[in-house]
């Protein structure tokens, strides 16, 4: 989840500045960049706990460590909560940027990485931080485990983090749903962050990766565990959404109407209850209110005070469906995995985003689902993935076609490696997945049922980063 942003604190003057918050988010295609963000579940290596924030195995006590590293600390009340650097990577990654590493709600932690040119120093930055981590933890007795939803703890046992934002939503998320407590301290993600041109490129962009966010979802697929034993889904993390504040979450059938544009988005952001507002460090309750009282100087938080467009950008981070729009456009239907799924995660969206061709095909490939079949994908995913029946055949042949689309796109993009590959490399373990017809998660019910003898401790063992 998002910190505060660091928008100008220039006052809104009026409707249109909130629209032109989005529309300025357009960029040249030479412009374009990847941002790829991935979560992980901390453990402690002699009881496979969660550590809490305090203590010698403490998630503060990680950070410290990482920040050894050349990150810049930033606290909040005297806690080290996050951490910030231009990433000066590997020469052979050949990149630059901001990165940061931040706290989720019960100690995952998450790196946002830094904004880059191709998948190949995604990937060589994603294993840049994760031998950062890994030596550090090692240190402390931790480990970290890439998956959608925490295996074997329950919500009670799940620590929580010192920041002012999630104690806002931990006390309001209970009003909304009966899930957002479980979103909130046991999933972990993977996504994207990608470009567009202008509007009409936005738009284009928005409607095709919302249509196949729930594929995605199926080829990612890894949460098939609850408190130790199997949950009948193989997408956890992704059915947890659906019963989470459905203020902020869901598909955004509006995306698909004539007329969508910036505007009809800026309008969906204002009908979003609040959390907060920020001011002078800290985080002050406003759940449950609205933007356009804010906008008209009559916000119960902060009466008689307009907001600037800062709130509104922090505002924007507030909001959950499964494509987010702020200035790009952020895929959010996978759950975390391991170091190559969180290569391929980018790969899979770029190369269907990128290239005029590939989204004109994958355009095609979506253009006729009805509402109705849109909403049996994004429902039926989290329980069947790859297997979910649809028009005479099943998501898999729908993951075969878009990979197809996606690999060719790549290649054309002809971005490549210190061995002459191109970004395609990036796409093999989503291969693998239909090659198999096997999600993540059914490898790891084939281990609960088989090797494992029904106990999910190997799992910690086997597939810690």
């Amino acid at each position: 989840m998002s910190g505060p942003s660091n928008a100008q604190s220039t006052p809104i003057e009026g409707r249109d500045d909130l629209v032109q918050f989005f529309s300025t988010g357009s960029k040249p295609r030479d412009a374009w960049r990847i941002g790829t963000e991935h979560e992980k579940f901390g453990f402690r290596l002699d009881d496979l706990r969660p550590p809490g924030y305090d203590g010698p195995q403490g998630i503060g006590a990680m950070l410290e460590g990482l920040a050894t590293y050349g990150w810049k600390r930033i606290e909040e009340n005297g806690k080290l909560i996050a951490l910030e650097r231009d990433t000066d990577l590997p020469q052979s990654c050949g990149c630059l940027g901001q990165a940061s590493v931040t706290l989720e709600p019960a100690g995952q932690l998450e790196l946002s990485g830094a904004q880059l040119e191709n998948l190949h120093q995604t990937c060589c930055e994603t294993a840049e931080h994760l031998r950062e981590v890994k030596e550090v933890a090692g240190k402390l007795g931790l480990g970290f485990l890439g998956m959608g939803f925490q295996p074997k703890w329950s919500c009670a046992d799940m620590p929580w983090m010192p920041k002012g934002r999630y104690g806002i939503m931990r006390a309001y998320m209970p009003k909304r749903g009966d899930l957002g407590l479980d979103m909130m301290t046991r999933t972990c993600t993977v996504q994207v962050n990608l470009d567009f041109a202008d509007e009409a490129d936005m738009v284009k962009k928005f409607r095709v990766s919302l249509a196949l966010q729930p594929i995605a979802t199926a080829l990612f697929a890894d949460s098939p565990f609850t408190d130790g034993k199997p949950n009948d889904y193989l997408s956890y993390r992704s059915h947890i959404w659906t019963d989470t504040d459905p203020d902020r979450t869901g598909l955004l059938d509006f995306v698909f109407e004539d007329g969508f544009g910036f505007e009809r988005y800026a309008d969906y952001m204002l009908d979003v209850p609040m959390y907060f507002v920020y001011r002078d460090g800290r985080y002050m309750d406003a759940s449950g209110q609205s933007f356009r009282d804010f906008f008209d100087g009559r916000l119960p938080a902060l009466p008689g005070e307009r907001p600037t467009l800062k709130d509104w950008a922090d505002h924007s981070t507030t909001a959950f469906p499964e494509v987010r729009l702020k200035k790009f456009l952020e895929m959010r239907g996978a759950d975390s995995g391991p170091w190559n799924r969180v290569c391929a995660l980018p790969a899979f969206w770029v190369g269907l985003l990128y290239d005029d061709a590939a989204l004109d095909a994958a355009w095609d490939l979506v253009k006729d689902f009805s509402l109705e079949e849109r909403h049996a994908l994004r429902d039926g995913v989290p329980r069947h993935a790859l297997n979910l029946p649809f028009r005479g055949g099943k998501v898999l042949d729908l993951a075969r076609e878009a990979l197809s689309i996606s690999a060719h796109g790549l290649q054309r993009r002809a971005r490549l490696n210190s061995n002459g590959a191109d970004e395609r490399i990036h796409l093999d373990p989503l291969l693998e997945t239909v090659d198999a017809g096997l999600t993540p998660a059914e490898r790891k019910l084939q281990l609960f049922h088989g090797a494992w003898g029904g106990s999910i401790d190997p799992l910690f063992r086997e597939f810690a980063y």
